[in-house]
């Protein structure tokens, strides 16, 4: 599962400078040098610090177990009814606490959508994305240093995982959220930059089939990434958790079942 930066949980940095064009990046130096530009920033403003165990360290090989003494916990998703894998994984951060108590957000690709959550697991707002065009859990190697016209149909993958997103900029300047910078995957604002993709249209037909249109980023409403996206990450980074497609939930997440009685 991606991750971006030695520390997951630093406050973010001011924009970086645009290095990106369009859906994907040219250069990922940047990137490399973020964890250091992460930690200067913390130590001189004095904020607080949450550490998130990294996917793929030894730590994280095992599913975690609920913390001693903390009772059982299901996320709320209020009037929304989730698919069966977003509740499994929602109601699992919650018990785990994995968000350590920070907003977060779950991608559904198999039904584009996109749930974002308080730090107590309680759902704020969910709405219709636009995702990759290609199905796949995986990021083809490389795929972040091609330019866009390279790219492949079967190469355009939103990838599936846990990972720890941050706001930066594209190459106008725009803010994003980058997902995994390394292969050029955001979660930004819609654009109908290209009449014939018909993107704003996309979204609002109640089809799932015609929400894949993207280079692999994750296409959100202008509104409701105005208000729900763009204030979850404007001062620390957060959890994203993206939903297999073609992989077990559970073998994604290590994840476990949290029943709902009892």
């Amino acid at each position: 599962m991606s991750q971006i930066s030695p520390d997951e949980s630093a406050p973010v940095a001011p924009p970086l400078p645009p290095t990106h064009r369009s859906e994907r990046r040219d250069d990922v130096v940047d990137g490399l040098r973020r964890g250091a530009v992460f930690g200067l920033v913390a130590a001189a403003v004095g904020l607080p610090l949450i550490h998130f165990t990294r996917r793929g360290d030894p730590a994280a090989s095992a599913s975690p177990s609920r913390p001693l003494s903390a009772a059982r916990r299901l996320a709320d998703f209020g009037a929304v009814t989730p698919s069966p894998d977003a509740r499994h994984v929602a109601n699992w951060v919650a018990d785990s606490r994995d968000n350590h108590a920070i907003g977060f957000v779950i991608v559904d690709k198999k039904f584009a959508a996109v749930h974002v959550f308080d730090g107590e697991a309680r759902l704020v707002g969910s709405t219709p994305v636009l995702l990759g065009y290609a199905a796949g859990d995986h990021s083809v190697a490389g795929v972040g240093q091609k330019k866009i016209e390279d790219i492949r149909p079967e190469e355009r993958t939103t990838p599936a995982g846990r990972f720890i997103a941050q706001r930066g900029v594209n190459h106008t300047g725009e803010d994003v959220v980058w997902i995994d910078y390394e292969a050029a995957v955001s979660m930004h604002r819609v654009r109908a930059t290209n009449p014939a993709e018909r993107r704003l249209e996309r979204l609002a037909t109640p089809s799932i089939e015609d929400n894949r249109i993207s280079w692999g980023c994750i296409n959100v409403p202008v509104a409701f990434y105005d208000e729900h996206i763009s204030p979850l990450f404007a001062r620390y980074r957060a959890a994203v958790y993206v939903l297999p497609e073609v992989l077990p939930v559970r073998e994604v997440f290590a994840s476990y079942d949290v029943p709902d009685h009892g």
